[in-house]
């Protein structure tokens, strides 16, 4: 990869540290795309260890974390109760072709971690997803309850459920986020 290559990649990539998600992190400042990516990546670095996860490449889920909404940098970021099947094949279009004048090594491995993340056939893929939607659901309890839309009171107890049957740890994590949930509602917003 040359030095051009290199710098022309993160400079695409940090589109995504302004590209704002419809979540708030603290007042007045929305999360960015680069903050979810940064954080799904970590959840997968703090679970590394766990023995439920010993079998699982959690470099590889690391990568897929990392390089997940990459599109966004063509596409902006939609929410998940916006977008269509239209936005998301154009985020994936714009996405492959930018991946496809990567230097061959590069795009040789973003290509096969890309089908491999389509496929959700892996344990590896399977993680990266889960944590893709935890993340969002963990960031929605850090927001102000004054920030959630109608609709994300009830999103909050079903989105992502399906992408952690897999694995007992993620279903606990999943329940003990409900709790959270639960107690935010209800006016209790701490842990």
């Amino acid at each position: 990869m040359t030095p051009h290559d290199f710098l022309s990649i993160l400079s695409r990539a940090a589109i995504l540290k302004t590209t704002p998600r419809h979540c708030f992190t603290e007042e007045n400042r929305k999360e960015s795309v680069a903050d979810h990516s940064w954080r799904t990546a970590l959840m997968a670095m703090l679970l590394s260890g766990e023995p439920e996860f010993q079998d699982t490449d959690m470099n590889k889920v690391i990568r897929m974390c990392l390089i997940h909404d990459l599109g966004e940098t063509f596409t902006g970021d939609v929410p998940t109760f916006e977008k269509t099947d239209t936005d998301v094949h154009n985020e994936d279009a714009l996405f492959f072709d930018w991946v496809r004048s990567f230097p061959e090594a590069q795009r040789q491995e973003w290509l096969e971690l890309l089908d491999e993340m389509g496929k959700m056939e892996t344990k590896e893929a399977r993680t990266f997803k889960a944590f893709d939607k935890l993340e969002a659901v963990i960031s929605h309890n850090e927001s102000d309850l004054a920030t959630w839309l109608p609709l994300e009171y009830d999103l909050q107890f079903t989105y992502g459920k399906e992408n952690v049957q897999f694995s007992e740890y993620l279903k606990a994590l999943s329940s003990c986020i409900d709790e959270w949930t639960t107690k935010k509602i209800a006016g209790h917003a701490t842990l």
